[in-house]
């Protein structure tokens, strides 16, 4: 079986996460441990699946708190100390929905979630009925947006000055980024700020091209900055005072510069992604810290390898991919709403331009080249070989896809969808037209190689 993704489990309510599914995975689940919080978000599907991932984990004996329609990162809090199951699609349309599974705020890593798919493989069934478990409803929100105001008041400067913009796209951050800012002090201009699970505002990713209108309004208020959130809270877009869309690793360098400088060890680490930008390592190593990459969708992953090889003074300072974020001294969970707080409160501090004008932003780039699921192990087994050879001064890394590092900064990584039929280019460089336009061919002779041997 091949149920979860890089995020949990997505599909199709019709056809794949339907509450036929919810109730095999909550049996499946429901056996991890003793209790479980269960929380859903805002798409019209959402309640009858959670009804259903209810049934699943009691009659797997265990006992369910229902936290109600919450953010993801809001679940994720709740499960620390036992487990937790999120109903979500998080950016995905609204004929969608999912499945997110915790323990100890964590999402499930690969082998907890193996396990899940080879007990609904070999059909997992209730147990006695003296051992069902039972349910009770507790309300998490408040408690959640009062320990996330409490965390950011510790960092950067009052906002009581500020305007910030808040674009909730009819998601969950509607009833929590808007609320602790205010509570933090800032005024606050919030768009798209009811809860819809048809997303009419716009699509549940927030994207430049979603938040055009969001960045329009921004541009023409007095706001100084605004956020644009996903449907479940987790990812955040940053806008500046002019409606720009400021790069997601320029933000995610402004982030891990601030907690490597602030760190008390001497071994500040920062974990992120191959895809992520190199001004991400030149801020950290300049505030006297060190980046360590993991694979996408994996930065739980990141972190506790850090961790087992950690001294005393090793400390995981923060970690994230684009646009999401796991402020780890607050907890382990991507947490989008911690993001607008946090940075809320840096801003106060430095403004948006001062902090990012001791940024380097090269060109960034992303390109998909269209590769047969079947053919990718073959094409990136090539390219191991075939890449290098193209860029000969470079230095190469294989660990996730293929890395080519330059002397003055520049880079490109070439790695496998996970979930579409595209090879991933991408490139960081000030010559980036020239570089992506190498690497992309290299990928296409690969790609027709293989095809070619096949035929």
């Amino acid at each position: 079986m091949e149920l979860f993704g890089t995020a949990g489990i997505r599909g199709d309510v019709v056809s794949k996460v339907t509450p036929d599914l919810a109730l095999r995975v909550g049996q499946a689940t429901g056996q991890d441990g003793e209790t479980f919080v269960l929380g859903y978000d805002g798409r019209v599907t959402s309640p009858a699946l959670a009804d259903a991932m209810a049934a699943g984990l009691q009659s797997a004996g265990a006992r369910v708190i229902r936290i109600g329609r919450v953010p993801t990162p809001t679940l994720a809090y709740a499960s620390q100390g036992r487990h937790g199951v999120m109903i979500t699609a998080s950016h995905n349309p609204p004929t969608d929905n999912g499945i997110k599974v915790f323990a100890n705020g964590t999402e499930y890593g690969d082998d907890d979630e193996t396990r899940i798919e080879g007990r609904i493989e070999d059909g997992s069934t209730p147990t006695t009925w003296r051992d069902w478990g039972e349910t009770e409803s507790v309300d998490y929100l408040d408690e959640y947006r009062g320990a996330v105001a409490d965390y950011a008041e510790s960092l950067g400067g009052d906002p009581s000055g500020l305007t910030v913009a808040v674009d909730c796209g009819n998601g969950m951050a509607s009833v929590a980024t808007p609320q602790v800012l205010r509570e933090l002090g800032a005024d606050v201009l919030a768009t798209e700020a009811n809860v819809d699970g048809t997303f009419p505002g716009r699509e549940s990713k927030p994207t430049p091209e979603t938040l055009a209108d969001f960045r329009e309004f921004v541009a023409e208020s007095d706001a100084d900055f605004g956020f644009g959130h996903d449907g479940d809270a987790d990812r955040i877009v940053v806008v500046d005072a002019a409606g720009e869309v400021i790069h997601e690793d320029t933000i995610l360098a402004m982030l891990a510069e601030h907690y490597t400088r602030a760190a008390d060890v001497s071994d500040p680490v920062v974990v992120t992604t191959p895809n992520a930008s190199g001004r991400i390592d030149e801020r950290v190593e300049a505030a006297g810290g060190r980046v360590e990459r993991i694979h996408l969708g994996s930065l739980h992953v990141g972190i506790a390898d850090v961790r087992a090889d950690a001294t005393d003074e090793t400390e995981v300072v923060f970690a994230a991919e684009p646009w999401k974020h796991i402020h780890t001294a607050f907890g382990g969970w991507i947490d989008g709403v911690a993001s607008a707080a946090v940075l809320t409160r840096l801003f106060a501090e430095q403004s948006v331009a001062d902090r990012r004008a001791l940024i380097s932003e090269r060109p960034y780039e992303k390109v998909s080249v269209e590769c047969p699921d079947d053919a990718k192990t073959e094409t990136m087994e090539r390219l191991e070989s075939s890449l290098p050879d193209v860029f000969p001064e470079a230095a190469v890394s294989t660990e996730y896809g293929v890395r080519l590092s330059f002397d003055d900064g520049s880079w490109t990584l070439v790695r496998p969808s996970g979930t579409e039929p595209y090879v991933r280019v991408y490139a960081e460089s000030d010559d980036i037209d020239a570089l992506v336009a190498d690497t992309t061919q290299a990928v296409r002779d690969a790609v027709e190689a293989v095809s070619a041997a096949d035929a």
